[in-house]
């Protein structure tokens, strides 16, 4: 798939920052220069195996998502809308050697998945962030694009996330690190978030809004279900804890948000989180939508995405 790199690519490194006007991205690791070879396993990927700047030294956007067959689509869908030359045929899973993540490139959008929650996403970030580090990549935004469960608004809505925060409401990310609980600012681009949702003004199909988006550690009862194995709660406390939620402003749940942008930012990557919403859930627990309505509220945030994205490269004007 590509050329070998020499032993060490250090020295391919050495002039990373005298490039002006251009934002590399980061790593906050002292370790990782002094290192031979680094292995990203779970993408299947390495700096001795690969020629990494090569292979994505353009990538400008990185879409990621849980499911690998919604990245698949996603890529598959940029493919059409960027109007790239080469056959669907060629869109191949970088990540094919491994069976954890999935990966595509389409011109100079990345798209990947990351699996379910924090520990999932986790893993795929680092290595992702490293990857874009090691490819000397610049000025990269990266997207989040999943599904959600709202809080007081109709199912189907996208939400651009303004503020990721925790269970407790609070904008961070607490993280354990040896036997020490470690708090990250889980602060997002704001004026990312504004461009996003001046291109969900063109986009009459759908309601779009801005929103905190609340991540937990858990699907049932972490998001206050009552559906789950376990139960440890009445339901007026639960619809209560949810009320509070909407009060703070959060109008969506999901499970990865808090610590995607804590490490992006960390990494000087431009982050946002678009998601649609599955169900209200001051109404329901359930998710029952007919399987249609659920392959066509998925397709909602990418629609987006792909607008920004073709307004960023100059191809407003073109439509699949």
């Amino acid at each position: 798939m590509a050329s070998i790199l020499p032993a060490s690519n250090t020295s391919m490194r050495s002039d990373r920052n005298t490039y002006v006007g251009k934002s590399f991205v980061h790593v906050k690791n002292p370790y990782l220069d002094s290192m031979d070879e680094d292995v990203l396993y779970h993408l299947d990927l390495g700096t001795k195996t690969h020629n990494l700047p090569e292979m994505f030294g353009d990538v400008k956007f990185v879409c990621v998502g849980g499911s690998p067959n919604r990245m698949k689509a996603f890529a598959l869908f940029m493919h059409k809308e960027l109007r790239l030359a080469d056959s669907e045929e060629d869109i191949k899973d970088i990540c094919a050697g491994t069976d954890r993540y999935c990966m595509y490139k389409i011109g100079p959008v990345l798209s990947i998945s990351h699996g379910m929650g924090i520990p999932s996403i986790s893993i795929m970030l680092h290595e992702l962030i490293k990857l874009l580090y090691h490819a000397r990549c610049s000025d990269v935004t990266i997207i989040r694009i999943g599904t959600s469960g709202g809080i007081g608004i109709a199912p189907g809505s996208v939400v651009i996330t303004d503020e990721a925060v925790d269970s407790f409401f609070k904008p961070r990310f607490e993280q354990v690190i040896l036997d020490n609980i470690v708090t990250r600012s889980t602060e997002l681009d704001k004026e990312l978030a504004e461009e996003l949702f001046n291109c969900s003004k063109e986009i009459s199909t759908f309601p779009t809004v801005i929103g905190h988006t609340m991540c937990t550690y858990d699907f049932y009862e972490g998001q206050g279900r009552l559906d789950g194995a376990l139960c440890s709660f009445s339901r007026e406390k639960g619809l209560d804890y949810l009320k509070r939620a909407y009060n703070a402003g959060i109008r969506n749940i999901e499970m990865e948000s808090t610590v995607f942008a804590a490490m992006c930012r960390l990494c000087g990557l431009k982050a946002a989180v678009v998601c649609v919403t599955l169900l209200n859930r001051l109404e329901c627990d359930q998710i029952n939508s007919p399987h249609d309505v659920l392959v066509e509220y998925q397709k909602r945030p990418q629609l987006l995405i792909s607008k920004f994205i073709k307004q960023r490269l100059g191809l407003c004007d073109q439509t699949s």
